[in-house]
């Protein structure tokens, strides 16, 4: 019976592949059937892990996908992938060249062969739509291959080139993460961060995947909270809830008179209850 198998390529790249009669696992190095010819990657994962995430992907419009894996990769092969890696530096050079010489407002990112060498993809981003018919039919006289001009996002660029993000470890969008899902500015705001973009935005320039990480967990815990500028009757009369702080559980309040102070959560609700009004844990409006 076929199964699915999650094959990743260069940086980010993957696509999902059928498979039968074949003994794989992952970290595996197999040859591909992709359009057009063959190409060489590795095995991430296999069986109903690569089936989910190819249904994740949205990328399984059919049971199984049509390519298949061809056949397990001989060392020699995997040896000719390391030298045509090192080849793709001088053919990212060469299409910058090209790119100055048609004066094309584009940044090539980055270059890929396929292992046959029947296409080359060339990354490139751009703020606009550009306009490269002419680079295309140069791209392809000069590497004499069919040539795949891809336009990609700036996020997607960090993905694909990798490096150190601010807390001294790898961008996880090049190592671990599934996918780049948007980061709005709502997701500083509700966990209290600076909103000084060159704070909260990572080495893309967008802000950083990681304010995604905690903020279910921080949208939890401020239910349990009044909400900021809401009005509370205490045992001192009406207080305005002036800000709240989850991690030492403590509210700042401010009387009609501009006195302020900060009291434990469990505290002002016990106050707020007794005067028989709703606690703070039942603030509908808290988000």
């Amino acid at each position: 019976m076929a199964e699915f198998a999650e094959v990743r390529f260069k940086g980010t790249r993957k696509a999902y592949f059928s498979f039968d009669q074949l003994e794989l696992q992952a970290g595996s190095h197999v040859i591909v059937e992709v359009d057009r010819g063959e190409d060489l990657g590795e095995v991430m994962a296999l069986g109903s892990i690569a089936e989910r995430r190819c249904s994740s992907s949205g990328g399984c419009a059919t049971p199984l996908p049509e390519n298949r894996v061809l056949r397990l990769a001989l060392n020699e092969e995997t040896a000719r992938l390391e030298t045509m890696r090192a080849d793709e530096n001088e053919v990212r050079a060469k299409a910058r060249k090209l790119v100055t010489k048609h004066q094309l407002k584009m940044k090539v990112t980055e270059a890929e062969w396929q292992f046959d060498r029947n296409k080359l993809i060339i990354y490139f981003t751009a703020e606009r739509r550009v306009d490269f018919r002419a680079l295309v039919r140069d791209l392809a006289s000069t590497f004499r291959t069919r040539i795949e001009l891809k336009q990609i996002g700036v996020r997607d660029e960090a993905a694909l080139l990798g490096g150190v993000g601010r807390c001294g470890r790898e961008l996880c969008c090049s190592t671990w993460l599934p996918e780049l899902r948007p980061v709005s500015l709502q997701l500083a705001k509700d966990q209290g961060l600076s909103l000084n973009p060159a704070q909260i935005s990572g080495c893309c320039g967008r802000l950083m995947c990681c304010l995604m990480y905690e903020h279910k967990t921080y949208v939890e815990a401020r239910r349990r909270f009044p909400k900021e500028g809401k009005t509370i009757r205490t045992a001192r009369g009406e207080e305005l809830v002036v800000a709240v702080d989850i991690w030492q559980e403590t509210v700042s309040l401010k009387d009609m008179h501009g006195e302020r102070r900060t009291v434990a959560l469990e505290e002002l609700r016990t106050d707020v209850a007794t005067m028989g009004t709703q606690t703070p844990a039942g603030d509908a409006d808290a988000e």
